[in-house]
């Protein structure tokens, strides 16, 4: 496919700029030629057309964001005779989430709630429609001046009665390490509650600046939030109430069966902070104790198992080498 420039038109749509490009597409403001308002236009490289799992990504993308009307939720617009492979969508004016955490490193927790209630106000929409997101986090969340929010990007979400995703790459195909839910990392496929916990570790960094597990690679975070707990964010910034931080664990339980079941009730909890109790947490006393992998720990046993044993056999070897 040529590529496009500024002034070229595709189909309805004038192209102005170039805007954003990642590995995988570009995006460009464009006009509606129909209605004369701005769109975005995200258009995949051509290489990118021919991969089995980004088109299916992209395809999802399209099918899900047209079927969504929610404020707090990028519009889609009808696709029909398209002449080649692209999504027009409605031009957002703000920042992603992730730019403005990269600046301020943290907000303060009346911020931190507004956007997360906000959020979670575009949760408790697209869960009633049958959709999970499966890849919320900073990066696909545009927030305006007045902290008004769209959820982005919705290539990997679930649909109910849709065909399931393959995990050939784990980063694509369950979400990102940061924030994916326990239940994802043992590769279930995840529900509503699973987009509940990416927010509460979402709200975790908003409130510390950090995200609550860390590694050196993605495999390694996401093994420690299935062994260890997080650093208590009154721990790193007590100005977090313990009711905000209760909430955060709340959405962060390992078992899903034991967090919020439903966005209306994080939304809750949020709106009440006064009302919620305080739990006595042994994530509040057992944090700084880590635990490793079991793979780790038996091979650390099998190996000190060995040492006696390769002990003994350089012994045996240097003694048949003084004694021929």
């Amino acid at each position: 496919m040529t590529s496009l420039h500024p002034g070229d038109q595709l189909d309805h749509y004038r192209i102005e700029n170039l805007v954003a490009r990642s590995g995988m597409a570009s995006i460009f403001r464009g006009t509606d030629l129909r209605t004369g308002r701005p769109v975005a236009i995200k258009i995949p490289h051509p290489e990118m057309e021919g991969d089995p799992l980004f088109f299916d990504r992209f395809q999802r993308e399209a099918e899900i964001g047209r079927k969504l009307d929610h404020p707090g939720v990028m519009k889609v617009m009808p696709g029909d005779d398209q002449s080649r492979v692209y999504m027009a969508m409605e031009w957002v004016d703000g920042r992603l989430l992730r730019q403005i955490l990269n600046e301020q490193k943290k907000l303060p927790p009346e911020r931190a709630t507004r956007i997360a209630l906000a959020i979670l106000d575009a949760l408790n929409y697209i869960h009633k429609q049958g959709i999970v997101h499966r890849d919320l986090k900073p990066e696909n969340i545009m927030v305006n001046q007045d902290d008004r929010i769209k959820l982005i990007d919705f290539g990997i979400a679930g649909q109910t009665g849709a065909r399931r995703l393959t995990f050939t790459k784990i980063t694509q195909a369950m979400g990102t390490a940061d924030y994916i839910s326990p239940e994802q990392v043992k590769a279930k496929r995840g529900d509503a509650r699973s987009d509940l916990y990416a927010l509460g570790a979402m709200l975790y960094e908003m409130l510390t600046g950090k995200v609550p597990f860390s590694g050196p690679n993605p495999f390694v975070v996401m093994n420690d939030r299935l062994l260890n707990n997080p650093v208590p964010p009154r721990e790193i910034d007590p100005q977090v109430s313990p009711q905000l931080q209760e909430i955060i664990y709340r959405a962060l339980e390992r078992d899903p069966r034991k967090r919020y079941p439903n966005a209306a009730e994080f939304i809750w909890d949020l709106e009440h902070q006064d009302q919620v109790g305080v739990a006595e947490r042994a994530e509040l006393r057992d944090w700084r104790r880590r635990r490793s992998p079991w793979t780790r720990r038996i091979l650390f046993y099998i190996m000190l198992a060995l040492i006696p044993i390769v002990i003994f056999g350089l012994l045996l070897f240097v003694a048949r080498s003084h004694h021929p």
